[in-house]
């Protein structure tokens, strides 16, 4: 039993990232409650199968939430007391807070990796020597704030987005107000533009989804993506509607705008969704199934290759700094007398002090002695065979053994503030 539940665990998905951005009003966190119920009653039917949702909350500004979370920014940052002690308004106050937020993003990671993924629970499985291993959950749902550029745009935004991409699956879900969008051309192509910005931005596979269909359907929404003549057609009879109003430039603008969006809108899935009756909701998550299998084929090779040319140009400039110390070093044991020139400067032949000459004929003395030693007894003829064979210089086992030494230094340097301080302590000993 014990090998067939450690088989199962082991070919088990990792759950998928689902990220729910809306504009203020789209109707986002009761979306995510919805997703949040169907996946709760998905749990109820099959408990053994199947395990609830990992929620996470990054908006700090929320009073209260309609589901229970699993993480929340609130229990970490104080949204009032942000704002108060640093003397911000409302958007100031969300970004500093998941700015601090982001700084604990390795803990956040580290809970998430432990609950959620298959090969963390088997090492928890053999460090409790369990039998039976618990069912993991499929999908991880997060809300984020309104305030999307305080999220989408922001440094502490990129960090979260980056961080779960590189362990899960991450799908996009971008929430659009259907009935508000469809009232005119105008509002659509600006939802449309500020959904193709957020792809760009974040690299991660979207699905759109056109909220509050119980009040107005997604089908005039959909069809102006498909059909370029139908929304030709909505343009044409607005331009009529308000030809008084001088609009023939936006007319000309969304014409064009419509042209150069349809391969994006080719590329996007798109479900429309009841958060209120829960109509929808079981196409959504077919269309994050398929998100996921896209994300493993185009995004995640992708990350892959920026991670590594990262490591490439870290690995380069590590390899700089490390030529840049050795000559700084050189110059300064030059400068000081230390090191391998102290040696050198302090022991002349035989260990003796060398003089300073001070007289012209001083001078002319000394590079005779100077002339003898290096004659030798026989003056200065060697037979080839007595020659002694050329061991490497002084200097180059010095230079040698200073850069393996910083070389260690820089590797160590990684564990933080304290073991930089020992490289530095360690190499500074080394010159004295």
């Amino acid at each position: 039993m014990a090998s067939s539940t450690s088989t199962t665990t082991s070919t088990q998905q990792p759950p998928v990232a689902i990220i729910c951005i809306g504009m203020a009003g789209s109707g986002k966190t009761t979306f995510m409650q919805r997703i949040n119920a169907h996946l709760h009653q998905k749990h109820q039917e099959h408990p053994s199968t199947i395990a609830p949702p990992y929620v996470l909350n990054l908006d700090p500004a929320v009073r209260s939430v309609p589901f229970e979370c699993n993480i929340d920014i609130r229990d970490s940052v104080n949204y009032k007391e942000v704002m108060k002690q640093y003397n911000l308004g409302p958007n100031g106050g969300i970004l500093t807070s998941l700015n601090l937020f982001s700084t604990k993003i390795d803990q956040v990671m580290g809970i998430l990796e432990k609950r959620c993924l298959p090969q963390a629970q088997q090492e928890e499985q053999k460090k409790k020597k369990k039998e039976e291993a618990e069912v993991l959950p499929s999908h991880i749902l997060i809300d984020t704030p309104g305030q999307i550029e305080v999220f989408v745009w922001s440094a502490s935004g990129s960090i979260l987005l980056s961080s779960l991409a590189s362990s899960f699956p991450t799908v996009i879900a971008y929430i659009i107000d259907t009935p508000r969008t469809t009232e005119n051309t105008s509002t659509f192509m600006s939802n449309m533009l500020y959904a193709i910005s957020i792809l760009y931005k974040t690299r991660l596979p979207m699905v759109l989804v056109f909220n509050k269909t119980d009040v107005k359907s997604e089908t005039e929404a959909v069809e102006w993506m498909r059909d370029f003549e139908s929304f030709q057609a909505a343009l044409k009879k607005e331009e009529e509607e308000h030809e008084r109003e001088g609009s023939g430039y936006m007319g000309s603008l969304l014409n064009s705008m419509s042209l150069v969006l349809e391969e994006f809108y080719n590329a996007l899935s798109v479900v429309g969704v009841s958060s209120m009756t829960g109509e929808g909701v079981g196409l959504f998550f077919e269309a994050v199934e398929e998100k996921r299998v896209e994300f493993e084929r185009e995004y995640r090779p992708e990350m892959e290759r920026r991670r590594a040319d990262a490591e490439v140009q870290k690995a380069q400039l590590r390899e700089k700094e490390v030529s840049r110390m050795m000559k700084d070093m050189n110059v300064s044991s030059k400068a000081k007398g230390t090191g391998k020139y102290a040696a050198s400067g302090a022991s002349g032949g035989g260990g003796r002090m060398r003089e300073e000459p001070e007289t012209v004929s001083d001078v002319e003395a000394m590079s005779e002695d100077d002339d003898d030693d290096d004659m030798g007894e026989e003056g200065g003829l060697v037979e080839p065979d007595e020659r002694e064979e050329v061991e490497p210089s002084e200097d180059a086992m010095f230079e040698e053994g200073l850069k393996a030494r910083y070389e260690a230094a820089m590797r160590e340097q990684q564990g933080g503030p304290a073991a930089a301080a020992r490289s530095a302590e360690y190499i500074k000993r080394s010159q004295e």
